[in-house]
């Protein structure tokens, strides 16, 4: 038993590592985002900046941020996020994957990459709530991410929050022309159509066609041009439960092409009689 309240998983579009500091309504949404939430006694982030062959699981007791980017302003790399780890918990995550069946192993020695310390430096600054991170394995599927999260759903009610972090949309070419290029800066019209069917079909619960979505969605291969940031919302909606219901709390994009969209996944109402 646990004095804890039961946590929703969430999706976070962390955008570019600025968002750190420059105003943007993303950064104000994150800002107050965390105040909405049952407090949690630990965080588990599924990053897109940490790519394995088989999924890896952080074990540190104290965690050193990875600034993984290069040509920003210099007081990004000053950023520090110094919230602990929690090595039990990564024991508990890896022997839950390898009993569904998945490749698991601790990694004590990788600090957490920008997709976790950007948005958890906005949600909870006092970096005083343990963190995990998880990595993505992009030469797997999504239904391969929908299950990792699946394995990871019961820790919900334990007060732990799941959290995907990537983006809705993310073309990293028409990203850097456009910041290279802010008069031509505008919002596509096939990122917004991509967005709108990510929040029609996770508001509808249809788990199939989120897996099928590069078949499925319009403009995919646009809005997506690889995988690895698309993913983590899957492996966030699989740790939501078969019934699952994704409601998008804030939409935007940054940049022109670069989806900041934000979901909470929650448990679907009973149908009334």
């Amino acid at each position: 038993m646990t004095d804890h309240p039961p946590m929703p998983s969430v999706f976070i579009s962390h955008g570019a590592p600025t968002l750190a500091l420059e105003d943007a309504p993303a950064r104000r949404f994150l800002c107050g985002f965390g105040a909405t939430l049952p407090r949690p006694r630990a965080i588990v982030v599924v990053s897109a900046h940490w790519e394995t062959t088989a999924i890896r699981v952080t074990g540190a007791a104290r965690h050193e941020v990875i600034h993984d980017f290069f040509g920003f302003d210099e007081a990004l790399y000053r950023l520090r996020y110094p919230a602990p780890g929690a090595p039990e918990l990564a024991d508990d995550i890896v022997a839950r994957l390898r009993a569904d069946g998945m490749e698991a192993a601790r990694d004590d020695t990788r600090g957490i990459d920008h997709g976790a310390w950007v948005p958890l430096m906005l949600m909870y600054p006092d970096h005083d709530v343990p963190v995990v991170q998880v990595s993505i394995c992009p030469a797997r599927n999504a239904g391969f991410h929908w299950q990792l999260g699946a394995a990871l759903a019961p820790l919900r009610e334990t007060g732990i929050l799941v959290m995907g972090s990537g983006a809705v949309t993310h073309n990293l070419g028409e990203f850097r022309q456009q910041r290279c290029d802010p008069a031509s800066m505008r919002t596509p019209d096939y990122a917004r159509a991509f967005a709108d069917w990510v929040a029609a079909t996770l508001g509808s619960g249809d788990a199939q066609a989120l897996i099928e979505w590069r078949a499925r969605a319009p403009h995919a291969a646009r809005a997506h041009p690889s995988d690895d940031h698309f993913l983590p919302l899957h492996a966030a909606a699989g740790a939501a439960g078969p019934d699952f219901h994704g409601r998008r709390v804030h939409a935007g994009f940054m940049f022109g092409a670069i989806g900041m969209d934000n979901y909470l996944f929650e448990a679907r109402s009973p149908a009334p009689h």
